[in-house]
């Protein structure tokens, strides 16, 4: 018979790992419209490869999701922030002035 993966033995004292939740900040701190032109809280949710940060790692609900990219986008658009990677290793950093 084969065992399934429910009635394995685990090791003892350890229980099933579940995973915190992660919670929407700007829901917390019950933040209506996000500023496009505040680059330093932006800075936090772009990779260093100067990718938008995908939902599950950045802990956003997806009306703040929706609304981060926009805001994001238009930084871009603007040259608050910066749309390849090669800018982001010339200038050291995502968002940083010269």
């Amino acid at each position: 018979m084969t065992q399934t993966r429910d009635n394995r033995a685990r090791r003892p004292g350890r229980g099933k790992y579940i995973p915190k939740r992660k919670i929407c900040l700007f829901c917390r701190d019950k933040i209506e419209i996000i500023d496009y032109k505040d680059s330093n809280m932006l800075r936090s949710y772009i990779s260093d490869r100067a990718k938008i940060a995908p939902r599950r790692k950045s802990g956003a609900c997806a009306r703040h999701q929706r609304a981060l990219a926009n805001a994001i986008k238009r930084a871009r658009h603007l040259a608050l922030l910066p749309f390849v990677p090669s800018h982001v290793h010339r200038t050291g950093g995502v968002g940083v002035k010269s």
